[in-house]
């Protein structure tokens, strides 16, 4: 697929898909072709990618957008409830890493082509 057509898809801009798949080429998951059948496409099988590859290559970006309280560092109960949500997070974030790890886009895509019958069957 193309920049532009991705971003189609995607609902965004192409510099944005382009910037992104960069990373992504980067990291050895995607090529790019130019001309006539050129585009996107995955530089090794779907099994072989994870998403923590894709994770990674994306520049680990914040998983969780909560996080401990700054308004009084110096209050003993703030302390108290930063610690157990960070040990929290850290533990969520290691679960999620483990999944990630797990998960390829071989994974993806066989789920996707179930859920595609499914749809199919409902409105067929």
């Amino acid at each position: 697929m193309t920049s532009e057509d991705l971003a189609f898809c995607l609902d965004t801009n192409a510099v944005v898909v382009r910037r992104t798949m960069a990373g992504l080429r980067d990291a050895g998951i995607v090529q790019s072709g130019r001309g006539h059948g050129g585009g996107w496409h995955f530089a090794r099988p779907l099994a072989d990618i994870s998403l923590l590859d894709i994770y990674n290559a994306l520049g680990e970006p914040i998983v969780f957008q909560i996080g401990p309280a700054t308004e009084m560092p110096g209050c003993a109960v703030e302390q108290s409830v930063n610690r157990v949500i960070g040990d929290a997070l850290k533990d969520a974030e290691a679960i999620l890493m483990a999944r990630f790890a797990a998960t390829t886009l071989a994974d993806l895509a066989a789920d996707f082509r179930m859920a595609a019958q499914h749809c199919r069957a409902d409105t067929g």
